[in-house]
């Protein structure tokens, strides 16, 4: 592949731009993809956030994020269905097939792992005909564990898997995130399992550094900063069958405190040096 042919930035790696910045940044350094987020999306306006995109040329590669769907109480449950049910038509409208979905931490008092999972998988029995019927996939995304009680209760692929696979892969599917689970030793078993059955929706780049920050969330280290093996795990997914973008993701309070083109034109360069 050229060296950007895949290549996609996830906005929040460059939070500090706003979108119209973004935008110019990537059609300046040949960046072709963005992962999007809701919340600034939203303040922009979808439609108009969907124009300024596609009038530039980009591709949007994901919309992030959907999900949170273990609430117990019957009215908790629908708002979280609601909101999914939102997403899916921004994600539409913006013009990505992929909603990435985190599945929510246990509510309070919970200590039921598997029961918040079981929740999951009732929201995705609601949500992916729906989905599908908007031409939008589901990508259930495995956090790592240290978020599973008040983030993600689905902390590994094989978790993840065992929930999409209940559904066609057509309406759910899993993201494969680095950061996340680069650590679990049954990770590329559980990438060639997504590969066969066409459930790698997308695909995350982020290093592992330590010491970790106080601020856990914000601790995805820039590309070739950490302990990650960047190239293996894009081997791997390609093994499996996957030849869709390849979405930079980080949060990094040092990151956003600079320039944000700076911090761009870094990533792709970091991008071609440790991934391709």
């Amino acid at each position: 592949m050229s060296d950007l042919a895949r290549f996609s930035v996830n906005q929040m790696t460059v939070k500090q731009l706003p979108l119209p910045d973004l935008v110019a940044a990537c059609r300046d350094l040949g960046v072709p993809g963005v992962g999007l987020w809701r919340e600034p999306v939203q303040e922009y306006g979808v439609e108009a956030a969907a124009k300024l995109v596609r009038d530039a040329g980009l591709t949007v590669t994901t919309l992030c994020r959907g999900g949170f769907l273990t609430a117990t109480d019957p009215a908790g449950r629908a708002r979280a269905l609601d909101d999914n049910r939102r997403a899916v038509g921004e994600a539409a409208t913006l013009g990505t097939d992929v909603l990435v979905l985190v599945s929510g931490g246990l509510p309070a008092g919970s200590r039921d792992l598997p029961g918040a999972r079981e929740r999951v998988a009732d929201a995705l029995a609601e949500l992916g005909p729906y989905a599908e019927a908007h031409g939008v996939k589901l990508a259930v995304e495995p956090l790592h564990p240290m978020f599973a009680a008040d983030r993600c209760v689905v902390s590994t692929l094989a978790q993840a898997l065992d929930l999409a696979e209940r559904f066609p892969a057509r309406q759910v599917g899993v993201t494969v995130d680095t950061y996340h689970v680069w650590w679990d030793e049954d990770a590329p078993a559980q990438i060639a399992r997504a590969g066969a059955g066409g459930r790698i929706h997308t695909f995350q780049l982020a290093d592992w550094v330590t010491p970790l920050p106080a601020g856990v969330l914000n601790g995805r280290g820039q590309l070739g900063d950490g302990s990650v093996d960047l190239r293996r795990w894009r081997e791997l997914v390609e093994a499996a069958g996957y030849t869709g973008p390849i979405e930079v993701e980080l949060f990094n309070d040092a990151l956003w405190a600079r320039d944000g083109r700076e911090v761009l034109a870094e990533t792709v360069e970091r991008f071609t040096r440790h991934a391709v």
